[in-house]
């Protein structure tokens, strides 16, 4: 977890006030595998298991 806290403590410093919103880190991530295409597969496992959030807690209720 170091890597993705300091990268998330990264990206807020970085962006300041300015809200990060999830079109524009799909974006940045579209970008991002466009670039190095060998993380195309973990990327795209990320955007599915952050989709089904809503789905997991839903069925919680």
């Amino acid at each position: 977890m170091y890597f993705t806290d300091r990268g998330i403590e990264e990206l807020a410093s970085r962006r300041g006030d300015e809200e990060v919103t999830l079109e524009w880190l799909s974006e940045q991530l579209r970008t991002f595998v466009d670039v190095h295409p060998e993380f195309e597969t973990p990327i795209e496992r990320l955007a599915s298991w952050l989709a089904r959030l809503d789905d997991d807690e839903l069925d919680d209720e």
